[in-house]
């Protein structure tokens, strides 16, 4: 069943239950028409996609550790977090990103001017740029979708319900819930006051340190003082050009 969409909706995703199937990253590619990628042999574990990227907005990492003589698998579907404070979102000068009725962050494509800023803001190396025409690329959310009344493809094609969808209210009650549950487990990007990004739309029951799944461990929105960097960089400037002048004058003289 279809969660009310209703405010600001999300995902929670429970590693401790993900078998690596890759159901998610079919179904996100098949309704969002997402090109190929990940054909090629990578040369470490089971993982063809090994990162998000423009062609690859929901990717399963799968981590082999050693136990003793017995191997684990850590497996993952890691996905846009659509953070509260998204810096893609503040650096952006045309307006393609944009913040939608579900709290989520999408890409406007007939908008994008390919200048690539929001790619080295976002502190999770989300956004990627497409090389056919430099225009930046991720999840959505389904935010077509979600207008429709329905979920996103990923959760819906998830056969363990390690993917769930629905307002983040409930998402973060079931995930303190969950958490007690799992031995040795961890919420990622769960809390909004203990993440850089003023809370994260998707965040994670983990099984080992984030680094483990190549999430940052503190993540952070280095554009949250944006207006003051703005304003430090436009008073350096004032006083350069004013001591170039100064230089100049003195010179003539």
């Amino acid at each position: 069943m279809t969660p009310a969409c209703e405010g600001r909706v999300g995902f929670f995703t429970d590693t401790s239950i993900c078998i690596g199937c890759k159901a998610c990253e079919v179904a996100c590619k098949e309704w969002n028409r997402v090109p190929d990628d990940g054909l090629q042999f990578l040369g470490r574990s089971y993982d063809n996609t090994g990162q998000l990227s423009a062609n690859t907005w929901r990717h399963v990492a799968f981590v082999e550790q050693a136990e003793g003589d017995q191997p684990r698998w850590l497996m993952s579907s890691d996905v846009c977090k659509h953070c509260t404070s998204a810096a893609c979102l503040n650096v952006c000068p045309t307006g393609s990103l944009f913040r939608t009725e579900f709290g989520t962050v999408v890409v406007q494509q007939d908008i994008c001017n390919g200048c690539g800023y929001c790619v080295p803001a976002c502190p999770f190396g989300v956004i990627d740029q497409r090389k056919e025409d430099g225009r930046v690329w991720k999840c959505t959310l389904c935010y077509d979708r979600l207008r429709a009344g329905q979920e996103p493809a990923c959760a819906q094609a998830c056969p363990t319900q390690s993917i769930q969808f629905g307002p983040l209210d409930e998402l973060r009650e079931r995930a303190h819930i969950r958490v007690a549950e799992v031995p040795s487990a961890q919420l990622y990007g769960a809390d909004p006051d203990s993440s850089g990004v003023g809370g994260m739309g998707a965040f994670f029951l983990l099984l080992d340190d984030p680094e483990v799944y190549g999430l940052p461990p503190d993540p952070a929105d280095a554009t949250r003082d944006l207006k003051g960097m703005w304003k430090a960089a436009a008073g350096a400037a004032g006083a350069l050009v004013v001591a170039v002048a100064s230089a100049f004058l003195g010179r003539r003289r």
